[in-house]
């Protein structure tokens, strides 16, 4: 999780509140949300979602090279999820991540993969040192007028900046439902995630040339880990733990009326932004 910006961010993960008017509280600060992480770190790591096989897929489309052999730099890299599946597709990664909770995580995770402490907006890497620069749910908390130079200062010539975020699917009834109730609850605008992934958001100054690609998947999971995996987001986090639980208590009941064996099915679009470098 990289250094957040004073903007509002996309939201595949982490979404952005804003008070309600009936109950004015002061929103926590991005620093604090960006630092929630480390404490709930092994929470994050069991169970969070992953990316399916097709988004990797695409990433090979669109650099017109497959990711086997390719020098990667996974930045925000959290505790690893990404890192773990570009690493097992071939490619040489090396992981960027400031967050002391989280990045003892990864090591624990991911003993064979280096991890270097640092941020998007200065990357610790050399010039012209990988192929691919990459962030999975981690771009939003970056300065994009530092961190867009930084890619394309350590990036090779023909490389590539290659950013994604795993977006709730609100066409999905119980999905939208549940997006609504969070919405109530904490004064977020749950459908302004995915009008905030695109080019204009991730690159203001229009420097970089990015193409989207969309990849719907899910997953079955107890709802036990979906719980668990909502209350990992920094809105939870940096909440009162008494607030937090009383939410989540009541999703159980709602969840258990959906879904009365117990397992959830999420549904998830990731969308990539991916835009490449002159060779």
């Amino acid at each position: 999780m990289t250094t957040p910006p004073t903007a509002h961010h996309p939201t595949g993960a982490d979404r952005t509140p804003e008070p309600p008017a009936d109950h004015p509280a002061p929103e926590p600060s991005r620093a604090a949300r960006a630092h929630s992480f480390n404490a709930a770190a092994a929470q994050y790591a069991a169970n969070r979602p992953s990316y399916p096989p097709a988004l990797f897929d695409a990433i090979e489309d669109l650099t017109g090279r497959p990711l086997a052999g390719t020098r990667v730099a996974d930045v925000g890299a959290g505790t690893g999820i990404a890192t773990a599946l570009l690493h097992a597709r071939g490619a040489h990664v090396v992981a960027v991540e400031p967050g002391d909770g989280m990045a003892a995580q990864f090591r624990r995770a991911l003993p064979g993969i280096p991890v270097v402490r640092g941020t998007g907006d200065d990357l610790p890497l050399a010039d012209a040192s990988v192929d691919l620069v990459t962030y999975a749910q981690a771009w939003h908390w970056t300065d994009p007028a530092r961190a867009v130079p930084e890619a394309l200062r350590v990036l090779r010539p023909g490389g590539a900046l290659a950013l994604w975020w795993n977006t709730d699917a609100l066409d999905v009834p119980w999905i939208a439902e549940a997006a609504a109730r969070t919405a109530h609850h904490f004064g977020i605008d749950v459908s302004a995630e995915k009008r905030n992934v695109n080019a204009r958001a991730a690159d203001p100054t229009g420097r970089l040339a990015f193409t989207r690609r969309t990849v719907r998947w899910s997953r079955r999971v107890p709802v036990d880990t979906h719980l668990a995996n909502i209350g990992s987001h920094s809105v939870f986090l940096v909440h009162g733990a008494e607030q937090t639980a009383a939410f989540l208590a009541e999703e159980r009941e709602h969840l258990l009326r959906a879904f009365p064996d117990g397992f959830v099915e999420e549904v998830y679009e990731v969308v990539l932004l991916l835009a490449a470098t002159p060779a």
